[in-house]
């Protein structure tokens, strides 16, 4: 990701550079400047976000989460039917 990030930033500062040199405004090279730096930020973030979900999913494959006490099985506790001793079950 930081080298992503690193093209991103090198983006943000050369795109106005290049603007004023071919005889842009500066208010304009600035307003470009500020919305790819707001483009730059929400990317970040949507990766970062990409990049979690990523790693909770792979996690989630290599160790399953088995409950609480990490013990599988249907008991009384686990949600089975309770029945007195000796009846009969449908």
């Amino acid at each position: 990701m930081s080298d992503v990030m690193r093209w991103a930033a090198f983006s943000c500062v050369l795109v106005p550079l290049v603007l004023v040199w071919y005889g842009g405004s500066a208010a304009g090279a600035a307003g470009a400047a500020l919305g790819l730096a707001a483009v730059t930020a929400v990317c970040r973030v949507l990766l970062r976000q990409s990049e979690r979900g990523a790693e909770r999913l792979h996690s989630e494959q290599c160790c399953p989460h088995r409950g609480r006490h990490g013990r599988t099985g249907s008991g009384a506790h686990r949600g089975g039917r309770r029945t007195e001793r000796g009846a009969p079950v449908d």
